[in-house]
């Protein structure tokens, strides 16, 4: 058997941690869950709205499928500038000079009384040259793409582990099948068994014995005709087969396990509503179960 493909799942975490050119420290985190397809979610420092499109377009070349939250963090080391705004300050002057003129003997504004007034000074983060802004975000990105890197890798390993999970899923539906195929071969049997039973009660033994045995013959042979799972655990049989080459294929198999999973629902939907017999309901039903758990990890198949 050729080797598998990795497996990924849309579950992973990865952190990528640096410094800017300017010292700044920063970090990168990546979360994914499952999702319907590919979905973004970024979470950037005010102005820096810019990377967005760049991860976004790198982000839609390595994944698939699933919900992906980016955030960054930056610690700003730069200290902010106070400086005065003019319009503000003019205002103030003005109306503390025409004060200061209606009162006899008041002092002249002082300059620190002014400046003190709220919304005088504003506090401003000096803006970094344009050299020095293009190698911020060459790092950043750089940073971005080792975190997506990373993320695609935990996806990765999240995966070969759902991989054994899902093997052994596949493993239980097998047996509860192969069981369900040699109950099934019992129903005819049981099937006659019980019409026999039953005209014996209505005809009483004289009646039974009159009965005519090909009449007996062919009602047993329509109640098996109704009762036949052949056909669905023949298709069941199929679509284990079909998702272990899947499961061997491995890349970006997710859509395609989920239209799986609802035929393998299907199937032991119709195998049960066609049971005749106890066991073979019982068999039906823990098929249903398993399958439901088999659908639930391959929700996690990118």
């Amino acid at each position: 058997m050729p080797a598998s493909s990795p497996l990924s799942s849309m579950t992973g975490f990865a952190r990528e941690a640096g410094a800017l050119p300017d010292g700044a420290p920063f970090a990168w985190e990546l979360r994914s869950v499952n999702g319907r397809g590919l979905e973004l979610r970024f979470r950037l420092p005010p102005g820096m709205e810019a990377l967005e499109a760049a991860a976004r377009e790198a982000t839609g070349k390595t994944l698939k499928r699933g919900s992906v939250q980016v955030a960054l963090s930056v610690q700003r080391d730069q200290r902010p500038v106070l400086s005065p705004d003019p319009a503000a300050l003019e205002r103030a002057l003005g109306m503390a000079l025409e004060l200061s003129a209606r009162i006899p003997g008041a002092p002249a504004p002082r300059a620190e009384a002014l400046l003190a007034l709220p919304g005088i000074l504003r506090a401003e983060i000096p803006e970094p040259a344009e050299g020095e802004e293009e190698a911020r975000r060459a790092a950043l990105l750089a940073a971005f793409g080792r975190a997506l890197d990373a993320l695609a890798s935990s996806r990765i390993g999240e995966g070969e582990r759902l991989r054994a999970v899902l093997e052994g899923l596949l493993d239980e539906v097998a047996a509860l099948s192969a069981a369900a195929r040699q109950e099934a071969e019992t129903q005819p049997g049981a099937q006659r068994a019980r019409l026999e039973e039953a005209l014996d009660r209505l005809l009483g033994e004289e009646g039974r014995r009159r009965f005519p045995e090909e009449r007996l013959a062919q009602e047993v042979a329509l109640l098996a005709a109704r009762s036949d799972v052949r056909e669905e655990l023949d298709r069941l049989d199929s679509h284990i087969a079909a998702a272990r080459a899947l499961l061997q294929e491995g890349e970006a198999i997710g859509r395609r396990l989920d239209f799986l999973g609802q035929e393998f629902v299907r199937e032991a939907n119709t195998l049960c509503s066609k049971s005749a017999s106890t066991e073979l309901t019982r068999l039906g039903l823990e098929l249903k179960a398993a399958i439901e758990r088999l659908k639930e990890q391959a929700a996690n198949v990118e």
